[in-house]
C-alpha cells in the first residue's frame, strides 16, 4: 500500500505541499484558522488561494507551453501587465475612448491572445527555441504597458472593475478563486475527455514523430502559447483590478519564475512530453503558500526571494531524478537484507 503511494505520479508534489504546510503548523498557529469579515472569508489559507489565482492561471498555460515544446514562456508576467494595462486606459475616467467594463476586457483578452500568436509563430513556424522567442516580449510587452501608463501608476476609479476582485455575491468567497478554479476544471476537462491531451504530449515527445502519424503539430503549439496569453491577460486584469490601478513595473512582476517552478514542482519534465496538470496545480498552490508562509513569518519581501530560493531548491533537489534513484536504491537494498534476514 505504501509503496504504491509513494510511486503515484502526484505522491512528491502533494508530499512538498504537505511539508510546507507543515512548518506553518509549528510556526505559525493561527495559519490555519479562517473566519468571515464583511461577509468575506478570511485567514491566510483563503490569502493563499485568493492571492495565488492568478499564478495558477498562469501555471496552467505555462504547463501547456511546457509538454507541447518542451520550453517556457517568459513573457507571460509582461503581457499580463500589458494586457492589465489596456484595460485601465480603456476604463480610464475622463478618456475620450473609455469603454465599457466588458468591452474593456475583450480587447485587452484580444490584445493577449495577439502575443501569443506572436509567440507562437516564432516558436511552432520559425522553430525558435521558446525562451528565446519569448524573450522579445518579456521585454516588448513590460515596455508597451509603460507607454500605455506614461511609466507610473494608472489609478482608475471603477467600482466594476475593483469588484472583480471582491467576493461573490451572496457567497464569502472571492471571485478571482471561482476564475482560477473554473478555469482549470474547463482546461481539465476539455484535456481528459479529448484527444488534445495525447496530441500535446505527443508534439512534445517527438515533434516529427507526431507530424507524420497526422498531428498538425504547428496548430497544437500556436493553441497552447495562444491560450497561455489569453490566461495571462486574465491575470493581468485581475492583478489590476485587486489594487484598482496599472502599474506597468510592478504588475505579476517575475509572476513566470514563480509559474515555472510550480511546473517543476508539479512533477512535469522540462522537456516537454507527458505532463499532470493536476501537478501544476499542486506546484502553484505549494509556490504561493511558501510565499505567504514567509510573510506570515515576518520575512521582509527584500530577503523573500533569497528563502524562497533556498526552500525551493531542498524541495526541487527531493524531486530530482538523482534522489529518486538514490532512494530507489535505498529500498532494494533494505529489500534484501530483509530476504537474508527472513533466510
Amino acid at each position: 500500500m505504501l509503496r504504491k503511494m509513494t510511486s503515484h505520479k502526484l505522491f512528491m508534489p502533494v508530499f512538498c505541499l504537505a511539508m510546507v504546510l507543515l512548518v506553518n503548523v509549528i510556526m505559525t498557529p493561527t495559519f490555519f484558522q479562517i473566519t468571515i469579515r464583511e461577509g468575506v472569508f478570511y485567514g491566510y489559507m483563503i490569502d493563499i488561494l485568493n492571492r495565488g489565482s492568478e499564478l495558477i492561471l498562469i501555471t496552467i498555460g505555462m504547463t501547456l507551453v511546457g509538454a507541447s515544446c518542451g520550453g517556457v514562456d517568459i513573457s507571460v508576467g509582461s503581457v499580463a501587465a500589458f494586457s492589465g494595462a489596456l484595460c485601465c486606459i480603456c476604463l480610464g475616467d475622463g478618456a475620450a475612448y473609455r469603454m465599457p467594463l466588458v468591452a474593456a476586457f475583450v480587447l485587452s483578452l484580444l490584445l493577449a491572445a495577439l502575443c501569443g500568436l506572436f509567440n507562437g509563430f516564432l516558436v511552432a513556424k520559425l522553430q525558435i527555441q521558446p525562451m528565446v522567442a519569448t524573450l522579445i516580449l518579456y521585454t516588448a510587452a513590460r515596455g508597451g504597458a509603460q507607454l500605455l501608463t506614461n511609466g507610473g501608476v494608472y489609478t482608475i476609479k471603477v467600482p466594476k472593475f475593483k469588484s472583480l476582485a471582491g467576493a461573490i455575491p451572496g457567497i464569502p468567497l472571492q471571485i478571482p478563486i471561482a476564475i482560477a478554479f473554473i478555469t482549470f476544471l474547463i482546461v481539465f476537462v476539455i484535456l481528459e475527455r479529448t484527444a488534445l491531451k495525447m496530441s500535446i504530449e505527443a508534439v512534445g515527445m517527438n515533434r516529427k514523430a507526431a507530424k507524420l502519424v497526422g498531428i498538425k503539430t504547428e496548430r497544437i503549439i500556436f493553441g497552447c502559447f495562444v491560450i497561455t496569453a489569453i490566461l495571462a491577460g486574465i491575470a493581468g486584469v485581475i492583478s489590476c483590478a485587486r489594487i484598482g490601478a496599472a502599474d506597468a513595473t510592478n504588475n505579476n512582476a517575475s509572476i513566470e519564475m514563480d509559474a515555472i517552478l510550480a511546473f517543476a514542482l508539479g512533477g512535469n519534465l522540462m522537456s516537454g512530453g507527458k505532463f499532470s496538470l493536476t501537478g501544476s496545480l499542486i506546484g502553484a498552490i505549494t509556490i504561493q503558500t511558501l510565499t505567504t508562509s514567509l510573510y506570515a513569518l515576518n520575512v521582509s519581501a527584500a530577503q523573500l526571494p533569497l528563502y524562497k530560493a533556498l526552500i525551493v531548491i531542498v524541495i526541487v533537489a527531493i524531486q530530482s531524478p538523482g534522489v529518486q534513484e538514490m532512494i530507489a536504491r535505498l529500498k532494494k537494498k533494505k529489500e534484501a537484507e530483509r530476504q537474508v534476514m527472513a533466510e
